[in-house]
């Protein structure tokens, strides 16, 4: 395909209708106005192929994701702290074994159900839907999402759940009894346990606060760090760690795998068109899921999968013979002329050079017809043999 091919189809590029979309623009400034409306047919497509061909296991996490774009339009943010600090903002629910993305939303800018409990809570029960997904998961959020209304919510429901918690947060227990102080070993654990609330801190380089509903305190997990001793030399030493804080490690980056398999090879580049900057990274998260799929079929037969990105050639060869001529039906050969079968032949015997005048447009020419005996130009620039032929009906 030729760049400016390619480009006009760019340019020609919409995910909506023209009447949905001029139906849409009717409703602006009202309550009833769809800002997503130009990626919604695309945008719940997505969403559902990504819940129907897969189900997670047990492990899943939530967290957010930013889609680059510089496109003016309203619900872009902005997170400093960020690889990707402007664009669009996405909330994945995604298996912390595989970084499938199972479900996420484009954040708007406000929660659609308001439930008073805070805009984390809001968040994490528009993705949570136990009808669909089932119960018996365990879930993994940051300090973002953690609170304990949320938890015990999850827990009605049959969903354990566990996170990190902020000292400032409302959740987080006021006491004092048995709290570490700075004269605390590193590897020192203390516990809270409010019903069916677990509250950790546990000390190694910084404290670490967790909030759980499927975990003890303490379990036999080790650590190894690297501790100066009374000599001033450096050894390394097991200090133990909470189950909570080992399994929180393993499993709360299913977002980020996600997101890292996103940008080895990612399709979506700079655009002008908010929408567009949807539609390629929707193209993406479907590559990705796709090719997670294709691993975990390999491995249950006993094969060797493919990589990513000869995963990506695969599909993209197979997606360019859709369509082509070597899918298509072949054509039944032509028809004899006249009972005559007509075709090309090189001239020889009436020259030192083998050529003739073309009877159409006189240049000289190696070829003539078989049965008309009549030289002919016939090259990609002058398809005499062709012409000649319609325009004496032979």
């Amino acid at each position: 395909m030729a760049g400016k091919k390619f480009l006009k189809i760019c340019r020609s590029l919409h995910l909506s209708s023209t009447m949905a979309d001029a139906a849409n623009e009717q409703k602006r400034g009202t309550a009833t106005f769809d800002r997503l409306g130009k990626i919604k047919p695309l945008y719940e497509e997505m969403r559902e192929a990504c819940k129907r061909n897969y189900h997670p296991s047990q492990e899943i996490s939530i967290d957010e994701r930013l889609a680059s774009s510089k496109a003016r339009f309203g619900i872009k943010d902005y997170m400093k702290n960020k690889p990707i600090r402007l664009g669009f903002k996405l909330f994945v629910l995604a298996d912390s074994s595989n970084g499938y993305t199972w479900d996420f939303f484009v954040y708007e800018g406000k929660s659609k159900e308001k439930s008073g409990k805070g805009l984390g809570y809001d968040l994490v029960m528009e993705l949570i839907k136990p009808p669909l997904l089932g119960t018996g998961y365990k879930l993994f959020v940051d300090n973002f999402y953690t609170s304990a209304t949320l938890f015990r919510s999850l827990l009605e429901k049959k969903i354990w759940a566990c996170g990190t918690l902020s000292t400032h947060s409302s959740s987080f227990p006021k006491t004092n009894g048995n709290r570490l102080v700075s004269t605390s070993p590193r590897g020192s654990i203390r516990w809270i346990r409010k019903d069916s609330l677990l509250f950790v801190q546990w000390r190694d380089t910084r404290d670490i606060f967790m909030c759980s509903t499927l975990h003890t305190a303490h379990g036999q997990d080790t650590v190894q760090r690297r501790v100066r001793g009374a000599d001033g030399q450096w050894t390394f030493k097991d200090i133990p760690v909470p189950p909570a804080v080992n399994e929180y490690n393993r499993c709360v980056g299913g977002v980020d795998c996600s997101d890292a398999l996103n940008g080895y090879y990612k399709i979506l580049h700079k655009t002008r068109r908010w929408y567009t900057t949807f539609f390629y990274h929707f193209m993406d998260i479907a590559i990705v899921n796709a090719f997670l799929l294709h691993k975990h079929l390999a491995k249950g037969q006993g094969q060797v999968p493919m990589t990513q990105k000869a995963f990506r050639e695969t599909l993209a060869e197979e997606l360019a013979e859709v369509g082509s001529s070597s899918t298509a039906r072949p054509a039944p050969p032509p028809a004899p002329i006249n009972g005559a079968h007509h075709r090309p032949v090189h001239i020889s015997g009436h020259s030192s050079t083998g050529r003739l005048k073309c009877r159409q447009c006189h240049s000289k020419t190696p070829l003539k017809c078989s049965s008309c005996g009549v030289a002919l130009c016939f090259i990609p620039s002058r398809d005499c043999y062709n012409d000649w032929h319609v325009a004496n009906n032979m």
